[in-house]
């Protein structure tokens, strides 16, 4: 009965933020497609990569901080046990992120037959990578007692982020042309962005609650 309850819960977080993955994926979408345009039009377009570069060094460490918040507030919300909470925060959000930004655009963009490079942000640049996840973590103790519902609406932004600093990547390391692959583009990022983030932001430190003290 307890692993069947905390299935049962499992199963209506996941239901609950589904809308706000959607949404998020969507418009990370549409807002690449805007800055893309106007770098069309302005003649910038050869710059695109470089440019998407310097923001993906932007979005994947904010991914992490919101991952870390997220992460950190749902195990928080129903487990009061400190240290438990602090690393589970920590390495869910560095982990699953990598895996989100990274590794998961990456494979997806070599499936496509690109000649994707390879760039690990917590070897390259550990100190903001670390930096931007202890301060996830910290935010992720005040926010549940803060602002009712406080993880679905920091899902939302997670998500958001998430598929901006995905589809980043894909343009810096591999297919700058992206607007022409849309629709591959798109299957990548639902993979890259849907599963990571549900997974840091739900399953991950719902799967380390006790059960027993949760209902108590």
């Amino acid at each position: 009965m307890k692993k069947q309850g905390k299935l049962r819960h499992i199963i209506i977080e996941l239901g609950g933020h589904l809308p706000y993955s959607i949404f998020g994926v969507v418009i990370g979408i549409m807002i690449m497609g805007i800055l893309t345009f106007f770098a069309a039009i302005l003649g910038a377009g050869h710059r695109l990569p470089g440019a998407s570069e310097e923001l993906f060094h932007i979005f994947h460490p904010t991914h992490i901080l919101l991952s870390a918040l997220v992460t950190t507030a749902m195990f928080w919300k129903h487990d009061r046990h400190f240290i438990k909470t602090l690393v589970i925060g920590f390495a869910g959000s560095i982990a699953i992120c990598g895996i989100s930004d990274i590794l998961l655009p990456y494979l997806g963009g070599r499936l496509l037959g690109t000649d994707m490079r390879l760039h690990l942000c917590i070897l390259e640049h550990p100190r903001i990578i670390i930096t931007f996840a202890i301060t996830g973590v910290a935010a992720g103790f005040l926010v549940p007692s803060a602002i009712e519902k406080s993880t679905e609406f920091s899902h939302s932004m997670h998500v958001l982020v998430s598929s901006m600093a995905s589809i980043l990547y894909l343009i810096s390391f591999g297919i700058p042309d992206w607007t022409h692959m849309i629709g591959e583009i798109f299957l990548i990022t639902i993979i890259a962005v849907m599963l990571p983030c549900c997974m840091s932001d739900i399953v991950f430190p719902l799967s380390f609650i006790d059960h027993k003290d949760h209902c108590q």
